[in-house]
Parts: C-alpha cells; sequence; structure tokens
C-alpha cells in the first residue's frame, strides 16, 4: 500500500530557537521526511532563527547531521538530502532588541504570497518579546500562522499571559499549540474506531464501559534535562497537556463534524466536567513519586536526585491519578491515569475494559471468563488491540481464551508511519486546528490541574519513592486496587 500525499501550497516555515535541541531532533528530520515524500513544492523554504551568530553554509551542516542522526530516518541519499539542504536559509535574531529582525523581514518579503509559518521552538519566557517584535516588523501577514511549544505556562495564571501575550499579535484562528501527542496515528485513529464504525459507539458510555487507563510510560530519566524537568515536574510536563488530551479524545461527544471547532467544543466540555480534585480529596485520588537508584535497560542507572545534582526536592517524577467526568455518559466510570519517567517499560496506551458479561452460560470447567477491553497502543507499536473471548480449538469440551485481535499499523498497511511533527506541520501549513488545543481548552486544563498542584503545596508530603525500572510506587498500585481492578500492561 502506498501512502497518499496530500499537497500543500507554497510555504516558508520560520523556526524560532532553530538550532535548539528540539529542531535538530524533531523540526529538522519532520521537515526533511516531508520533503522526501514529495510534499513540499518547489518553492517551500526553511529558515533558522536564533540568536546565535552563523552562516548559511553553517546552518545546512547542523540540519544535515540532525537528519543524518536521526533515528527515523534510513535513507538520506545525497542528492536528496542536498535537495532539502538548499531550501535551508538563516538569519541571526535577539528576542529581547531589535537586532537582526530588519534581515528577517527583508528575507521575508520574497516569499510575501507564501503562507508563513512561525514556529516558536523556544522557551515560554521568550513567547512575549517574540511575538511583539514579529508585531512591530510587520512579519505577520493574512496567511501567517504561530505555532506555540508546550509548556503552555507553569499553571492557569502564567497561561492567561501567554495566551494573552501571543494574542496581541495572532488571531486565534491562527494559533497552533502544538501537543504532539495529538498527531500520533492511533490518537487519530481512535477518532475513526468511535465514530466510523457501527460496533462502539453504542456501548460507549458507562453502562458498558467499567474505567479508562491511559498510561504515558517512560525508562529514560530526564535525559540532561534535569534542571527544566525539577520546574515542572510529571503533572505539568504530561498530564496537563497530553494525559489530559487523550482523555478528551476518549470521553468526549460526537462532534457534529470534523472541524477544528466542532471536536475542540467537545473537548472542552469534557475538561469542564471533570471532578474537582482538591485538598479535600487529594490524598485519595493522587499518587506522587519520584525515582530512585535502579536498573533499566539492563544496567544500573542513577537515582533523580543524583541525576539533578541536589540532596533535596519535592518534584515529582511519576503521578497516578483517578479522575471522574460528571456528565450522563460517563457517571461513576473511574479514569486512571498514570505517567512517569524510569518506569519498568516505554509504554504509551489507552485501556477502555468494558463491564464483565451478566451471566455466564458455561461451566466450569471452560475456565474464567475475562471482561473485554479495547487498547489504543500509541508507542513503540502503534496499533489496536480488541480481548475477546473464544472457544480454544480442538475437542474435549468448551475451553475458552482471552485473545486479542491485533491490528498494527505496520504490519497491517506497510507503509512508513510519519512522526507525529510531521503530520501536524503540514496541518499548520493547511490551517487546519482540529489537532492543536485552543486557547480555551489550555486554560481549562490548568483550572483543573492548579487544585491538585495547590494541594501537593498545602499537604508538604513528599513523593514517594520507586526503584527505577518498576512500575512506579506501591501506592499507584492501591489507588486502582482498592476499587477492584488493576494496571494493565498490553504492550
Amino acid at each position: 500500500m502506498v501512502a497518499r500525499v496530500v499537497a500543500v501550497e507554497p510555504f516558508d516555515i520560520i523556526v524560532f530557537g532553530a538550532t535548539g535541541d528540539l529542531a535538530r531532533r524533531k523540526l529538522l528530520p519532520a521537515l526533511f521526511e516531508r520533503d522526501l515524500a514529495g510534499q513540499m513544492p518547489d518553492e517551500a523554504r526553511i529558515i533558522g532563527v536564533s540568536r546565535r551568530p552563523m552562516e548559511r553554509a553553517a546552518f545546512q551542516n547542523f540540519a544535515r547531521e540532525a537528519v543524518e542522526m536521526s533515528d527515523g530516518i534510513e535513507d538520506a541519499r545525497p542528492a536528496q538530502l542536498a535537495h532539502f539542504l538548499d531550501r535551508l536559509d538563516y538569519v541571526a535574531v535577539d528576542a529581547q532588541s531589535d537586532l537582526g529582525w530588519a534581515d528577517l523581514s527583508g528575507l521575508l518579503e520574497e516569499g510575501r504570497d507564501h503562507v508563513r509559518v512561525l514556529y516558536l521552538a523556544v522557551g515560554p519566557d521568550l513567547f512575549d518579546p517574540i511575538c511583539a517584535r514579529i508585531g512591530e516588523h510587520g512579519i505577520v501577514t493574512d496567511k501567517t500562522r504561530v505555532v506555540v511549544e508546550k509548556p503552555v505556562g507553569k499553571d492557569l495564571a502564567s497561561a492567561l499571559k501567554v495566551n494573552a501575550a501571543v494574542g496581541k499579535v495572532f488571531r486565534e484562528e491562527a494559533v497552533f499549540r502544538i501537543d504532539h501527542y495529538l498527531g500520533k496515528e492511533t490518537v487519530q485513529n481512535l477518532m475513526a474506531l468511535r465514530f466510523a464504525n457501527a460496533l462502539f459507539e453504542p456501548v460507549w458510555n458507562n453502562a458498558h464501559i467499567d474505567h479508562v487507563q491511559i498510561t504515558v510510560a517512560e525508562s529514560i530519566g530526564t535525559a540532561g534535562r534535569a534542571g527544566y524537568y525539577d520546574t515542572a515536574g510529571a503533572l505539568r510536563d504530561m498530564v496537563q497537556n497530553h494525559i489530559l488530551q487523550l482523555l478528551c479524545l476518549v470521553a468526549m461527544e460526537p462532534p457534529v463534524s470534523l472541524d477544528a471547532d466542532a471536536v475542540r467544543d467537545e473537548k472542552l466540555k469534557v475538561l469542564k466536567a471533570l471532578t474537582p480534585i482538591t485538598e479535600a480529596n487529594a490524598a485519595q485520588l493522587t499518587v506522587r513519586g519520584q525515582y530512585r537508584a535502579g536498573a533499566s535497560a539492563g544496567g544500573a542507572v542513577p537515582g533523580y536526585l543524583e541525576e539533578l545534582g541536589s540532596s533535596t526536592s519535592d518534584t515529582e517524577t511519576f503521578v497516578a491519578l483517578k479522575a471522574e467526568i460528571g456528565n450522563w455518559r460517563w457517571s461513576g466510570v473511574p479514569f486512571y491515569l498514570r505517567t512517569g519517567k524510569r518506569l519498568a517499560s516505554r509504554v504509551s496506551e489507552i485501556v477502555v475494559a468494558f463491564r464483565p458479561i451478566p451471566h455466564s452460560v458455561f461451566d466450569a470447567q471452560a475456565g474464567p471468563i475475562m471482561a473485554n477491553r479495547l487498547v489504543m497502543r500509541l508507542q513503540p507499536d502503534e496499533g489496536v488491540k480488541l480481548w475477546l473471548m473464544i472457544k480454544d480449538p480442538g475437542p474435549g469440551g468448551m475451553r475458552l481464551q482471552h485473545v486479542p485481535l491485533d491490528m498494527s499499523f505496520a504490519s497491517v498497511f506497510g507503509v512508513r508511519n510519519p512522526d507525529a511533527y510531521e503530520r501536524l506541520i503540514m496541518d499548520v501549513v493547511r490551517g487546519n486546528q482540529t489537532l492543536f488545543m485552543r486557547r480555551d481548552e489550555v486554560e481549562a486544563a490548568w483550572n483543573w490541574i492548579d487544585p491538585i498542584l495547590d494541594a501537593w503545596r498545602t499537604s508538604r508530603e513528599p513523593p514517594k519513592p520507586y526503584t527505577a525500572g518498576t512500575w512506579g510506587p506501591s501506592a499507584a498500585i492501591a489507588l486502582i486496587e482498592r476499587d477492584g481492578r488493576t494496571w494493565t500492561d498490553d504492550a
């Protein structure tokens, strides 16, 4: 099967922070793959912007190394890579002064009629000054979009400031708040499974679903980002954006269409319906942990404090939550959320656990009857499993087995699975905001997260320790098992 490539109109993408880690690991390789697939028109340009003085040739060499070192790119042939590098240019710009802005503005005049994508691959403290100077130097056209990377603030108050700063210069229709999890193939297939099949939506409610689990587990530690991570923690870094967005896609009502605002209206309703977790119930509904030294990938690894270079820190590297949605569809259905670093394996999955059958017609020799569950794997092997009870083949009576109908996207479709950033960048060029967060979504998510942070600060209870290479603190197991359920791992 050949993947269909949808052409886009000529564009310029201007990457602020072009010499940073995100550009090197994700953005430049993703843009190369789209060029390799034939999706970029001949006129498309990629302009790197950073404070560091650099010649165009030096930036091209930086991009060459980024592409050649990317794990997902197996065959960067010299002619194809040279064609891509020829699209690249570079301008040194200071976000805090007017230095370099006239040069950037002059370079962009050559593509005045192009779609213009301004990608802010920088820290949130630079959003305000960069946006202000973009406005002052006349860089915004009627075809300009701005991409804002997470984190959009560290709490509701700071998120409001970030959104206000961006909103001074850009219309909301031109703002693309990116969450790369929403670009994953399985996440989008969740909507296809629900809304393109008669099988699931009639049973997608509290009458048939027992509970939902969402796990985003990493086997690595802070990977050289301990300084940043210590100011964020797992709740801010993963739950406020990635995991809540996944929860919204699972729980939202069917939108009237796949129009961006129709989808985001329904996600917003879910965020507003989340039952508050406050000082009164946080101890029963939340667990936070911090990893200690242990073993991972067959070798010894240090604890979080050793990576941080500090003797103390109250930053959580693991969090588990029991969330509930106060509406008719989901009343009484718990959503168990967990994420952490230095866990037993790298896996991201959504598990929809259905209720047991109300009555069994089989005798004891048939064996236990397990409840059905739908498992959507986001990584490492994107796909879908539907666990069912079937008869074990052969004579000798009725013996039941719990087996999965397993669909791996890689094996079924036989095509390369594009990285999430590839899809999302092209959606920005097209002006399609469906997979991007709207301003009120971000603020509603923080409105639910802030009381949890406040409750933790008030309790002053430190994160519970867990050994690296395990599934987190034992309290996370107790969180779900006291409800008579257990965490599943179907990756």
